[in-house]
């Protein structure tokens, strides 16, 4: 804002703290150029680079084509769009503008098609700078008659380029695309994807091995089975020598009784429930007391207490529904916590999980399996009643045997005939615990590998569908950077009519865009960061001084909010200074003679989301371009400098116009 004598005062727009709530790097190989790679595909690459917002890096890949002998009409026009993109004729170097005056100078041994003929245009708008509206009428004629696709790409490229008369002849037809493209392609549903991470591969707690008691219990089993036999053919062989038939009779109960006392039993006490068993080992359960959480922990469990509550079941309410699922969620959250604590993973790459663990549980209540595990049902009474009988039959048969083996013995087979009695009882009650013991933990490992399998495959499926719809919807650099040229080009139609000024009225202008508080980021490898939620900076310098218009945009839909507007003179611009932070970022301050000084973030420190691959200073250097920051560094240092005198070398009506070469 501005008080009568045109001084700024600095608001919370200005010196607001930037906060990150979340940032990733897309691997993608759009801008990968490997050291064998041909000039073909570094030309490639570098138009790219330049429809992507990034004119400095297409320079250098351009230029290297042309230099190893790639070079023709259409090679030349984005060569010379990559030279001016982003840049006014104040910013070439004279050793830049000696190299486009000899570009100009060979359009003619080129071939006749579209691009040599926009590539002519090209030069004849750079020739019209500084001529006054009225002569500019035939070249204006001829970029209207170019194929739309070279038509977009000059005047989008040559937007800072072009000024005064020139400029408001096409400013219209400009904003009328702007606003035709703004949301194309689906903008507002399909933004978000491209902050979102990737998302980490799918992983499920592993099954638990077989027990130490398991294992002594198989050992100790052939021992038990052992004296179990042996006391039994005793028994046998004493009742058998008393009298055979019903020795005979008496073996072959005992043995059906087994047999049906043994599967029946297995049955029914075989098989214990997964809590059972867990306590029988000694293993904590998953509810037990966790230990300390850390960061990661605890935003895995805000993030399960929030899916949980945005995925209900029909009938409760979020409260009730959390309440509800208290242990389940606990378990989970540890569960996930445990699977994924590494340094290099963050919580937003396994949120996918804790959605899609969130919709199962609310699936599971509603098939009533939410609290039934392994979903098994009651042992039938019928099996039941069978193995009661079954035992009941087997110790009959046993002490009849035993009566058949002492009666009319000599003095010596009573004593042997209870010794064995009392061994069979004894190694087969043993026997058949160790029996069920081993059979059980074989049973709880397949069970506890089929559902890890299972449970693998179940995530991993999600993870496939929540990663293709991912790829699916994630709008490409062009479709970003076309959609913020678009917010870009409507936001400066707005402060021209709301200060009511042409472009006949400006020296020049630079926007500056910037992070705003509690965006969300991300990029490409090898490209300039994008962010969610930006700040905005517009500045027009006119005869009369600087106008510094800014506000929050809202990049998904486009919307802008808290705008504030700023007047000051040029000998009130004292001093501009650049901050840099490895740790932090780049920071630009505004000091003026007559008001606090300001620092605006320009970008936020990056170098540890760099890959292998990637230079810090090169990153960097294409994120403070894509920005505006270089422009606009420049523009006010020389005001800073310079003061009043700055608008003398500066005005479009003193421009030393562009000598096409013959």
């Amino acid at each position: 804002m501005s008080d009568s004598n045109g001084a700024a005062y600095s608001s919370a727009a200005y010196d607001s703290t930037i906060g990150i709530q979340a940032e990733t790097v897309h691997n993608s190989n759009v801008y990968v150029v490997h050291p064998g790679a041909s000039p073909q595909e570094k030309y490639r690459v570098g138009v790219r680079l330049l429809e992507d917002g990034i004119p400095s890096r297409a320079r250098e890949m351009i230029t290297d084509a042309i230099g190893h002998g790639y070079d023709s009409a259409e090679v030349r026009f984005h060569w010379v769009l990559a030279m001016l993109s982003a840049r006014t004729y104040h910013d070439l170097s004279a050793e830049e503008v000696q190299r486009l005056h000899y570009a100009s100078g060979i359009v003619r041994t080129y071939a006749e098609n579209e691009w040599k003929e926009a590539l002519r245009v090209t030069f004849d708008l750079l020739a019209a700078l500084g001529t006054a509206s009225g002569e500019t009428g035939p070249v204006l004629k001829q970029l209207q008659d170019l194929p739309s696709r070279q038509h977009n790409a000059i005047l989008r490229h040559l937007d800072l380029m072009l000024t005064g008369g020139l400029k408001d002849d096409l400013w219209a037809e400009t904003v009328e695309r702007a606003w035709a493209e703004r949301f194309d392609n689906d903008r507002a549903q399909r933004v978000w994807a491209y902050f979102e991470p990737a998302p980490i591969g799918a992983r499920a707690a592993l099954p638990r091995p077989s027990t130490a008691a398991a294992a002594t219990a198989q050992a100790a089993l052939p021992v038990r089975v052992v004296l179990f036999v042996v006391s039994s053919v005793v028994l046998g062989v004493l009742a058998w020598i008393a009298n055979p038939t019903q020795a005979i009779v008496e073996s072959l109960m005992a043995l059906g009784a087994g047999r049906i006392a043994a599967r029946c039993g297995l049955r029914w006490w075989g098989r214990e429930s997964r809590q059972d068993l867990t306590v029988e080992a000694g293993v904590p359960q998953p509810h037990s007391p966790a230990p300390a959480e850390d960061g990661f922990t605890k935003r895995v469990h805000r993030n399960f207490d929030h899916y949980f509550s945005v995925r209900t079941p029909y009938g409760f309410t979020p409260d009730a529904w959390l309440a509800h699922t208290t242990e389940v969620r606990s378990d989970l959250a540890a569960e996930i916590a445990d699977l994924y604590r590494e340094s290099r993973i963050s919580v937003d790459q396994v949120t996918w999980l804790i959605r899609y663990l969130a919709e199962e549980a609310r699936n599971r209540h509603n098939n009533g399996t939410l609290f039934d595990q392994h979903r098994q049902g009651r042992t039938p009474a019928r099996t039941k009643a069978m193995t009661v009988v079954a035992l009941a039959v087997l110790v009959a048969a046993a002490l009849s045997g035993f009566g058949t083996a002492v009666s009319g013995a000599a003095q010596p087979r009573p004593l042997w005939a209870i010794l064995a009695l009392l061994g069979a009882a004894w190694s087969g009650h043993a026997a058949a615990h160790l029996w069920l013991e081993v059979r059980r933990e074989r049973h709880r490992v397949a069970r506890d590998a089929r559902e890890y399998q299972e449970e693998l495959a179940a995530r991993q499926n999600a993870h496939q569908r929540w990663k293709a719809l991912l790829d699916a919807t994630r709008p490409s650099e062009l479709e970003m950077e076309t959609w913020l040229t678009c917010d870009k080009t409507s936001f400066v139609d707005e402060a021209l009519r709301h200060h009511r000024l042409t472009w006949r009225d400006l020296i020049t202008h630079t926007i500056l865009i910037a992070p705003a508080p509690s965006y969300r980021r991300g990029r490409v490898r090898g490209g300039p960061w994008r962010y969610s939620h930006y700040v905005i900076r517009l500045f027009l310098f006119t005869r009369d001084g600087i106008r510094e218009i800014s506000s929050e945009l809202k990049f998904s839909d486009a919307t802008r909010e808290n705008e504030q507007r700023s007047n000051y003179r040029f000998d009130a611009l004292s001093s501009v200074q650049v901050t840099e932070n490895v740790d932090v970022g780049y920071d630009l301050e505004l000091v003026l003679t007559n008001g606090p000084a300001r620092k605006i973030r320009v970008k936020d420190a990056d170098a540890h989301q760099l890959a292998s691959d990637e230079s810090a200073q090169e990153i960097s250097e294409i994120s403070l371009s894509a920005a505006g920051f270089t422009h606009t560094f420049r523009l006010l240092e020389g005001i800073a400098a310079d003061g009043k005198s700055w608008i003398e070398r500066h005005n479009p009506d003193n421009l030393t116009p562009f000598q096409i070469a013959d």
